[in-house]
């Protein structure tokens, strides 16, 4: 029978990445396809830490948690983890393994790939199961201008996927889950990189956007300082978070921090309103999944209006400044010409 492995991320703070149970979610929809394959997780951390999640594990859908545990892994090591990994995944010989496309499982993906002599399809934005049995991992390419859907022709068939891409599962999944525990062989391993300390830096935008429930991301059609500052006093008013596309990057308009899409971040609000962006499939696949999008461009063909639930035909820099009058109670004036479609 065929298995579904996904490793389970924990974070600096010692919590499972949120991505692990997105992964969860969907590999329940994979499993289904594979004639109810089982799906496990792989969990390396310090001692006595598993403890801590095995009720997440227990009401996310999980048969088998595999689970290393050492004091030598209570901060991420690229040689130890991917030791571990690797053993693991020799002895249990997954058919698919999903890792989030997090800074960490970046750096273990293609590791554990190479030593494995297998396949790796990174940063994926949709996964399915193909009628010979196979993962079909989909993900942009040619510069985001094309969607695609890549074969492993080895096993196991790997695959990262950015957090955000899917969602949770909407309840608890509740299984009669079996907790592995293996002994890590690392005793003899010296680490290259030994870590000392983690310094926070003080940009937290990056960490706002995961959670905002609105968001107001500007594009090139800003054009400027003084259109990103009209951009984050819309936000304001909205108490929303500020993010940009990557043409509004590229402008120095923005930090790469807050930048939406294929080289960005994955958002999912509950509100997404695009200023001046003509809707890329770069940016797009970063935004797709958010509740309700609202478009405003100048440009009633751009390819934005596709995908938004509402749009404002006009210019952003009258548009904008009208609904701050409005959402501030302050209106009185005339409307510009604009459409909704």
């Amino acid at each position: 029978m065929s298995n579904i492995l996904i490793y389970a991320e924990v974070t600096r703070e010692n919590y499972l990445h949120t991505v692990v149970f997105e992964l969860a979610y969907k590999a329940q929809g994979l499993s289904k396809k594979l004639d109810n394959a089982s799906v496990s997780a792989l969990l390396i951390c310090k001692t006595g830490l598993a403890e801590n999640f095995k009720e997440a594990f227990i009401n996310s859908g999980f048969d088998y948690v595999y689970i290393a545990e050492n004091n030598r892994l209570t901060h991420y090591s690229t040689e130890l983890y991917s030791k571990i990994a690797v053993d693991i995944i020799k002895e249990i010989k997954p058919d698919i393994i999903l890792v989030g496309a997090t800074t960490q499982g970046r750096d273990l993906a293609p590791r554990i790939s190479s030593s494995l002599h297998t396949g790796l399809t990174a940063d994926c934005i949709g996964l399915d199961i193909n009628e010979k049995g196979q993962l079909a991992a989909t993900r942009p390419t040619f510069g985001g201008k094309l969607m695609a859907t890549i074969l492993c022709k080895t096993l196991p068939q790997m695959a990262t996927v950015r957090p955000k891409v899917f969602k949770p599962a909407p309840e608890n999944i509740v299984k009669d889950t079996k907790f592995i525990y293996i002994k890590p062989e690392i005793d003899n391993i010296n680490k290259k990189v030994e870590f000392i300390e983690f310094v926070k830096g003080l940009n937290t935008a990056i960490n706002e956007l995961d959670s905002a429930d609105i968001i107001v991301a500007g594009g090139r059609g800003m054009k400027n300082e003084a259109g990103f500052e009209l951009l984050k006093n819309f936000a304001q008013c909205l108490k929303a978070s500020v993010a940009a596309s990557r043409g509004a990057v590229d402008m120095g308009l923005a930090s790469p921090d807050i930048q939406i899409g294929q080289t960005g971040k994955t958002v999912t609000p509950k509100l997404y309103i695009a200023c001046g962006i003509s809707g890329a499939i770069q940016h797009i696949v970063g935004m797709l999944d958010s509740d309700k999008i609202i478009a405003i461009n100048n440009d009633e063909k751009a390819p934005i209006f596709e995908v938004s639930d509402s749009g404002i035909v006009g210019d952003v820099f009258e548009v904008i400044p009208e609904l701050i009058k409005i959402i501030k109670n302050a209106g009185g004036e005339e409307t510009p010409d604009i459409n909704i479609i």
